[in-house]
């Protein structure tokens, strides 16, 4: 159980308040975050993250009726909204007439993707700040995401407030959604399995065309990429670290298994820390054993892909 640290949650409230950042946990990874109505402070997240300007943030909300004051909801918007908020869901909506967001939060488009976390302590943080809060994950652009505080420490320097509230329990980014009239659309892969929202609904929900304009974060070929190259689908060569999956796999300080029983809830838990775990070691490669494409499986390929592309 989280416990909530009061006198903690004001004082990063203070900060954000005031036009500086925070970091602050979700049910995902961590995020940067930053008051999304003030454009000099989400550009400091761009700045503290080296973020390209046409990457377009998540903006984080208390509840349904904050961000209801953000974006125009479809009756569709509204019952992904409902089925899965709190949650690890984001979805991108027209931007209502006089919303109050930056426009560099949004990286000029006419759309937001919006989400209510499913953490105590972000929601406190919300509530106590009483504003949405622009929040991508808290590491240097393209790096890998953070799912405890010490791990935004280290990837600034130290140099970002942080607040703590745990490991994160899902350990990869949102799903993001877009809804275009009766259709949904999967911009991202994320901790909401697209399987459960289809289950949930009884929808298809589709995937974004390959190649598509960006329109969410996540959607960057080159992305959560460690300081090693990496090779997916494969076995380990002599020297090179090792992320294993499934069947249990020597253990030295190269070697790090997702989940010996292969389950994927608890993979995509492991993914990002494992991978800055096996990145601590100086390897100038890591293998990366075969994950299923099943369930969360899409999510943690996507990543792994990702993290695998050409470096710019």
């Amino acid at each position: 159980m989280t416990v909530i640290d009061h006198q903690a949650i004001e004082d990063a409230a203070a900060l954000l308040r005031a036009g500086q950042l925070c970091a602050f946990p979700t049910e995902t990874v961590y995020g940067l975050g930053a008051d999304a109505t003030d454009p000099d402070a989400v550009l400091s997240i761009y700045e503290t993250k080296g973020r390209p300007r046409f990457n377009p943030l998540i903006v984080h909300c208390a509840d349904l009726a904050m961000a209801e004051r953000l974006a125009n909801f479809s009756p569709l918007a509204r019952r992904l909204a409902e089925a899965f908020w709190p949650g690890p869901l984001s979805l991108v909506l027209p931007l209502r007439p006089g919303h109050g967001l930056a426009d560099v939060a949004t990286a000029g488009l006419d759309t937001v993707a919006l989400r209510v976390p499913d953490h105590p302590v972000a929601l406190a943080l919300l509530r106590a700040a009483d504003r949405p809060l622009a929040a991508p994950s808290a590491n240097p652009s393209g790096k890998l995401s953070p799912t405890t505080a010490e791990q935004v420490r280290k990837g600034f320097g130290g140099a970002v407030p942080v607040l703590d509230g745990g490991p994160c329990k899902s350990g990869v980014e949102s799903t993001i959604l877009a809804i275009d009239g009766d259709r949904i659309v999967q911009l991202r892969a994320g901790a909401l399995a697209r399987s459960e929202i289809e289950t949930r609904l009884g929808l298809p929900v589709e995937q974004a065309a390959e190649g598509a304009a960006i329109s969410a974060p996540g959607m960057l070929l080159s992305h959560y990429a460690p300081n090693a190259n990496m090779r997916l689908n494969t076995a380990p060569m002599p020297g090179e670290a090792y992320l294993a999956f499934g069947a249990p796999a020597p253990h030295n300080s190269l070697v790090r298994n997702l989940s010996e029983t292969g389950d994927l809830h608890e993979a995509a838990r492991n993914l990002f820390s494992m991978l800055h775990e096996l990145d601590a070691t100086g390897a100038p490669m890591i293998a990366v054993a075969p994950i299923p494409e099943t369930g969360l499986g899409e999510a943690i390929n996507d990543r792994l892909r990702r993290a695998a592309a050409p470096r710019n």
